[in-house]
């Protein structure tokens, strides 16, 4: 029996549904000004396009508003990616509401474990994660990781060539 098809979630006009590759460019417009703050990793169009099937976007009024993703890593652990809301839309809940259907997402997969590395630890704290020390997986599990070409595994594993861990961000996770 197949799944029942994904419905988009809408609360106070705003809907959250799966991104689409004609997305991958307000998303891109998102990020450009967290990623030139130096919050989150600025990614090549082409790695949206790859990635398309990870995100979720909030709109409001035909416009994209917020975008987060929920990659992946191992077969028990997700990272929760590229989490990001219009200036214009901050404090409307639409955080909350992305991050809500990526933890509803993750949960589909099977994943047991949700990894973020944010400077938003309040709001991360407010929806179940912690503060952690360290590395989330088994030394075994790290070396099969330190195989793959995703940027944002090599984010995760704190390797030095993607961006130092200089600038306070915290690494925190979230038991589902």
């Amino acid at each position: 029996m197949s799944p029942a098809p994904e419905r988009p979630a809408e609360s106070d006009g705003i809907l959250i549904r799966s991104a689409r590759t004609a997305d991958v460019r307000p998303m891109r417009a998102l990020v450009a000004p967290l990623a030139e703050q130096r919050v989150l990793l600025q990614k090549e169009s082409v790695a949206y396009y790859e990635a398309i099937g990870d995100f979720v976007v909030a709109e409001r009024d035909g416009e994209v508003i917020g975008c987060g993703a929920v990659h992946v890593l191992w077969e028990d652990l997700a990272e929760i990616r590229t989490l990001a809301v219009s200036s214009s839309a901050l404090g409307l809940g639409v955080g909350t509401q992305i991050l809500t259907r990526l933890v509803s997402r993750a949960r589909e997969l099977g994943v047991e474990r949700l990894f973020c590395l944010t400077f938003e630890t309040a709001f991360f704290e407010r929806h179940g994660f912690a503060p952690i020390e360290g590395q989330a997986v088994e030394p075994e599990v790290y070396a099969e990781l330190l195989r793959s070409y995703d940027e944002g595994v090599a984010e995760f594993l704190d390797l030095e060539r993607v961006k130092p861990n200089t600038l306070g961000n915290t690494r925190m996770l979230r038991v589902l």
